[in-house]
């Protein structure tokens, strides 16, 4: 996959001049609003909704962050999801072209639920809209499209959410807990597993130079959008399968690795890594692998020992039993994590709760107990002035460009030593060119 790329070598600063939206042939562009900021709700107000992508993970995201608010407009490049959301939503605006829909006046907040690489896309247009915005994980398909987010949310001010639920959950907010209260002492490693793809989803695979006809309830080159024109293959890409394809998706890593690093990154207040290296089959620049080992290397922190190391495990594969110090009986979780202390170990699945390791070592020690919170409503909260969304971007940014460094790692075949000030992996041209893709002809968005 040869494409072109543009510098890398500095992070440039958001443009304020024009904000251009969607293909030139189809003329939609409007002025960049400098001064556009979102709306003040208060904390009567119901908040009018846009929700771009209502199938899969978009259908329960717009389900739950609508509870007690007004949807007013709904998008989906599939007219049979986009028909189903209409039932349920008959007074919302429908519409195939996410570009159209931002022409709608009475929109205060969007949800992002579309594939990978179409979510900064979106995303960027609705912030520079001063629209408030929840994304789906990862929240971008780039490592530069993080930061850009990251830095345009804080320029609008509008209130961001990343949607990894589980960071909200009891369970979680325990085991960030027990890591702060030092219970398993200093931290020198941490091991982090799942079990996808799996049976979730293939990889491994050709990429097809020849296609079927295209359904008539899909719009096909909106489903594309940013990334290189490819035909249409009957359940290869939509609706689902595209994760396993560099031109749309991030593999095993961007999709449950913003899950499960998350606690880790949270609970020990890590900071960019110093270091990503990665093993696994021969890269292929079509598709992701079969299976991926990376390690991360980050600066110590308060909860750490000098230096610690974060060790991802995918398609099945885990950390060396015995390292767990757990009981010989112990069920054990196909995703998880587990904190590696001076003191003693910590578990917490997905979705299995906190185990602190050796049983005996922790027989007189309670786990703290925390509240559940709502992930989603969380985020319409924040946005009516009740409190405070807990993955905005300015967490779930620096978060998304840890996991993808993974992925730059392993495509390019190398260590990756990371300049996080100036967005760089240093002397490594193959790894500098997977940080930012070069969009479609005709699909790029000013920031971007």
């Amino acid at each position: 996959m040869s494409r072109s790329r543009r510098p890398q070598s500095a992070l440039p600063s958001i443009d304020r001049r024009t904000f251009v939206l969607g293909s030139a042939a189809a003329g939609l562009a409007v002025p960049w609003l400098g001064t556009a900021r979102a709306r003040s709700l208060g904390a009567n107000e119901q908040v009018n909704l846009a929700h771009v992508g209502v199938g899969g993970k978009g259908w329960s995201d717009m389900l739950e962050t609508s509870v007690g608010q007004n949807v007013v407009a709904i998008c989906d490049v599939d007219r049979r999801n986009l028909a189903a959301a209409a039932e349920k939503f008959p007074k919302a605006k429908q519409y195939t072209d996410w570009r159209e829909l931002f022409d709608q006046s009475d929109i205060d907040a969007v949800t992002i639920s579309t594939p990978d690489h179409m979510h900064a896309p979106v995303t960027m247009t609705a912030i520079s809209l001063g629209k408030h915005v929840y994304t789906q994980k990862p929240l971008t398909h780039d490592v530069y499209e993080s930061r850009q987010l990251t830095l345009a949310a804080a320029d609008k001010g509008i209130v961001s959410q990343m949607g990894i639920q589980h960071h909200s959950s009891a369970r979680l907010k325990t085991a960030v807990q027990v890591i702060r209260d030092g219970v398993i002492g200093k931290v020198s490693e941490v091991h982090t597993w799942t079990d996808r793809p799996g049976s979730f989803w293939k990889q491994g695979l050709s990429r097809p130079t020849t296609g079927h006809d295209v359904p008539s309830h899909v719009e096909w080159d909106l489903w594309l959008g940013t990334a290189p024109q490819r035909p249409y293959v009957d359940g290869l890409y939509h609706p689902f399968h595209w994760r396993g394809w560099w031109d749309f998706g991030t593999g095993a890593l961007g999709d449950m690795g913003c899950h499960i690093l998350d606690p880790v990154v949270n609970a020990l207040e890590l900071g960019p890594p110093k270091n990503v290296s990665a093993e696994g089959p021969e890269p292929d620049a079509d598709s992701g692998p079969l299976w991926c080992v990376v390690t991360f290397e980050f600066p110590g922190t308060a909860h750490t020992t000098d230096d610690v190391k974060v060790i991802w495990y995918e398609a099945g594969k885990q950390p060396p039993k015995e390292l767990f110090k757990a009981p010989d009986d112990w069920a054990g979780s196909q995703n998880g994590v587990l904190f590696v202390g001076s003191k003693g170990n910590l578990f917490v699945g997905f979705p299995e709760n906190p185990e602190l390791f050796p049983k005996g070592d922790f027989a007189d020690y309670r786990l703290p107990e925390m509240t559940e919170d709502n992930h989603y409503t969380q985020w319409t909260a924040a946005i009516r002035g009740e409190g405070k969304a807990t993955c905005p971007f300015a967490y779930s940014g620096p978060l998304t460009e840890t996991v993808l460094l993974g992925n730059v790692a392993y495509r390019s075949g190398s260590t990756v030593v990371w300049d996080s000030a100036a967005m760089e992996a240093v002397d490594n041209p193959a790894a500098q060119a997977l940080v930012r893709r070069t969009y479609r002809d005709g699909w790029g968005v000013e920031g971007l």
